[in-house]
């Protein structure tokens, strides 16, 4: 089995010395650790994934009242063979994530984010377009939404749902919001496409045209970040600039794409920006990379703004120099 860099960390080091690293690594010496319900346990164990748990603390503040909120994110394989039928091969990925969901929300997880176009395979690297047509849906009404809708709805919690959208024929990569009443709250597209050697996006779908938006919801102001738009630090400023306070980055990916700054990039964005993505640096221990699993992270969103107070890096952003040398670049 491959192991990650926690797991190898976590069985080789111990005391003091697995205190520093993880001070220096993750940003505190101990990873404040959820308990996990045994009745979450068994069903991981039952449907063969795993589930991870960790907290993020703010300090306690006299005029606001915490705003604890519990994260879940999930990866996951597929279910059966590419060359089943499109229905089976959807439906049996749908009873997979059902039973993932149900574990999260027995853990009180409010919003939840699943992979980038999780319903299908990842089809990316097979420079097909024909063969996965039938995969590509509604945004609004298509069968993922559809089928997330009944258990946000059961469960009371938001869902962010990543798929490959059709609209009258043009593809799209786009993270549909499902509010916790199971309704479509609305949509954002992937604004950067990656282009890297011989490897093109723009092959199946065609760059975002849905700007920055954040989704104000009963649980906090929300954004998705696509997969390859961590990348860029302006696509994060802007989310943080239009008052995000949770920006999920869901991806579908191999290691050999950037693996060794996924974690500095998400890190310095949180950092710059402030939301929760570990607004002040921290960061959990993720899950093995070849393994189902549910990462739940519990947050308390005041965090966001104490860190901007703390470290007032959007007070001392002088953002118009940058939009004038912008524009000019625009313009030429």
């Amino acid at each position: 089995m491959e192991r990650s860099l926690d797991d190898v960390i976590k069985n080789n080091l111990s005391g003091n010395e697995l205190k520093e690293f993880n001070r220096i690594y993750y940003g505190r010496t101990e990873h404040c650790e959820l308990k996990i319900k045994n009745s979450t346990k068994d069903a991981g164990v039952k449907y063969n994934f795993d589930v991870l748990g960790f907290s993020f603390i703010a300090s306690k503040e006299q005029l606001r009242e915490p705003r604890i909120l519990r994260l879940g994110l999930v990866q996951h394989s597929i279910v059966l063979s590419t060359d089943k039928p499109i229905n089976q091969q959807r439906q049996a990925i749908f009873n997979k994530i059902e039973r993932i969901i149900e574990a999260a929300a027995s853990e009180e997880v409010k919003v939840l984010c699943l992979q980038e176009t999780w319903s299908m395979p990842f089809f990316l690297c097979t420079r097909e377009r024909k063969r996965w047509a039938d995969f590509a849906e509604s945004p609004d009404d298509g069968p993922s939404t559809k089928f997330l809708s009944k258990l946000a709805k059961r469960f009371e919690i938001i869902i962010i749902s990543p798929i490959l959208e059709n609209e009258d024929g043009v593809w799209w990569n786009t993270a549909v919001v499902i509010n916790e009443q199971g309704n479509y709250v609305g949509k954002h597209r992937k604004n950067h496409l990656p282009s890297v050697g011989s490897f093109n996006e723009t092959t199946y779908y065609a760059p975002g045209n849905t700007n920055h938006p954040v989704f104000d919801t009963k649980y906090g102001k929300i954004a998705v970040n696509i997969c390859y738009g961590r990348h860029h630090a302006l696509n994060w400023l802007m989310f943080a600039l239009n008052g995000a306070e949770i920006v999920f980055n869901p991806s579908a990916t191999i290691s050999e794409f950037g693996e060794s700054f996924w974690g500095i990039e998400a890190r310095n964005a949180a950092i710059a920006n402030g939301y929760v993505t570990a607004p002040n640096g921290l960061r959990t221990p993720g899950l093995p990379k070849n393994r189902d699993g549910l990462l739940i992270v519990e947050v308390d969103l005041n965090q966001c703004r104490q860190v901007k107070d703390q470290w007032g890096f959007h007070m001392t952003s002088r953002l118009d120099l940058y939009a004038d040398n912008l524009q000019k670049v625009v313009e030429n």
